[in-house]
């Protein structure tokens, strides 16, 4: 294991710098996100070796959270959606004439959320692969099945729409080969189906050209408030004393969090910061500049986006959008993700694990060093970006199997994106379905096989009804969570 981080540390190192410097600046950048710059990473990993590949594509996550505190904090505008709850006590403590003390508790927070987040990873992760390599058909199964009842059920919008987004994506999975039969099925007699969509023409059209077909609706840049002063990173040794309560249990928070398939960063700063604000014994000054508040949101949202690799590792499951990307990724590069990754590709998962690390070493170097540039770029109006973000779409396209199919499919998706994003359908359990599905069916369909043809052991082996009473759960919850206010208003 050494030699994999002797590794990272060297020759991969000029990989995670680049990711990371590039997620920065993306996520300094209002309306563009981490599942941008992935996606449009995406086509050039394909010349790329496996391990290379997720160390630029892990540390472009890791980088994208964090740069997001930047413009959260100076504009108060969240580059990302997990920096959102920075903007309640970051932007007052910068107008107030401390940008450089804002800005410096954030970093130092997404770099100790990242580490505690990390050595949770690294300490979990092995003894998890050992129980879930022992899982078959039907676990595997039964634990898709969570990950999309959590994903739809934590959705932006109603739980029908989510529900509706991750039924579309299921079933746009569906022409091709079937994976038991070999037959092919729902090609409608084009040739060009045989294989079904390709991955990338699908997120690159839902997530980046239905975003900029949204964006393009919008004419000129933004109004946002700015802060004056000094935009440098000031860091204090001594806040980690003064601090490390918040700093341990917001991250702890964070991981966890990170871990539940479908929750994410955001949610876990909402969590993290709200246990810190109930805990306080000065909760008015939280939404006023409260350093206490920066801390935790930081703390936790870097903390949920290493928290979100361990599932994914470990049981093949993406916990967010980014993540189902960068099981795309391990997809592409004939990567087994989940269960088996430790037994046949073990230094994969651990590069996975040291890159993370690395990831957000350099992260705190670079905003350390580069947050005075930054703050200025993040400026730009990002509408002078949609003309090279469109032509790397059709690049990336075109590069899968050199087929203009693949660009007219990607064209299609974009308006598909376009046409859900109006309708308040989320993207995201769309994309996670999309790839989750075809992973549920070859499972199910294995296990009838192997069962001879009977459900029952759904309901009859433990883990396979612990997992599906988990995303009944989930399911009624999230309806129970959305007609409560509805019958509370209702009363009144």
């Amino acid at each position: 294991m050494l030699d994999i981080y002797l590794y990272v540390f060297t020759t991969g190192f000029i990989w995670i710098l680049i990711g990371t410097a590039v997620g920065i600046l993306v996520g300094a950048i209002p309306g563009l996100s981490g599942a941008v710059v992935i996606s449009l990473a995406l086509p050039t990993t394909y010349f790329m070796d496996g391990a290379d590949a997720l160390l630029l594509l892990i540390s472009m996550y890791i980088g994208a959270t964090t740069g997001g505190l930047i413009s959260a904090t100076l504009m108060r505008m969240p580059g990302t959606e997990a920096a959102i709850m920075t903007t309640l006590d970051g932007y007052p403590m910068a107008a107030g004439g401390n940008p450089a003390r804002a800005l410096g508790l954030g970093v130092l927070a997404s770099f100790v959320g990242g580490l505690i987040a990390w050595a949770i990873l690294a300490v979990l992760s092995p003894p998890l692969s050992l129980v879930a390599v022992r899982f078959g058909p039907y676990e595997i199964f039964a634990m898709t099945v969570v990950a999309l009842t959590l994903i739809a059920a934590v959705s932006r919008g109603s739980l029908l729409n989510g529900l509706l987004a991750a039924a579309l994506g299921g079933l746009l999975s569906m022409p091709g080969i079937d994976p038991v039969s070999g037959n092919l099925r729902l090609t409608f007699g084009l040739s060009s189906l045989d294989n079904g969509f390709a991955m990338l023409p699908v997120i690159l059209g839902v997530l980046v050209l239905g975003q900029v077909l949204l964006d393009c609706e919008t004419r000129g840049a933004p109004q946002v408030e700015s802060v004056r002063g000094s935009a440098s990173v000031s860091m204090r040794l001594r806040d980690l004393r003064d601090y490390a309560g918040t700093f341990v249990s917001s991250s702890v928070i964070g991981s966890w969090i990170g871990i539940l398939p479908g929750v994410g960063g955001t949610t876990a700063s909402i969590a993290a910061y709200s246990v810190t604000k109930a805990f306080s014994k000065n909760p008015e000054r939280f939404g006023h500049g409260e350093e206490r508040g920066i801390i935790a949101a930081e703390s936790a949202n870097n903390a949920g986006t290493v928290g979100a690799l361990a599932p994914l590792i470990t049981l093949g499951i993406p916990g967010s959008v980014i993540t189902a990307i960068l099981l795309g990724a391990m997809v592409i590069h004939n990567l087994n993700p989940g269960p088996l990754l430790f037994a046949e590709n073990p230094e994969i998962a651990y590069t996975v694990i040291a890159g993370a690390f690395a990831a957000n070493v350099a992260m705190l170097v670079i905003m350390w060093v580069a947050t005075p540039l930054l703050s200025r770029l993040m400026y730009v109006n990002k509408f002078y970006l949609f003309p090279a973000i469109v032509v790397f779409c059709f690049i990336g396209a075109f590069t899968v199997s050199s087929r203009f199919f693949d660009i007219w499919a990607m064209l299609g998706f974009g308006v598909l994106g376009y046409v859900m994003a109006k309708a308040r359908v989320p993207a995201g359990p769309f994309v996670i379905a999309y790839i989750l599905t075809p992973i549920a069916e070859t499972n199910l369909r294995s296990g009838l096989v192997i069962y001879d043809g009977s459900y029952l052991p759904l309901l009859t082996r433990p883990v396979c009804a612990a997992f599906l009473a988990l995303a009944a759960v989930s399911i009624v919850w999230s309806l129970w969570s959305e007609l409560r206010p509805a019958r509370r208003d209702g009363a009144q």
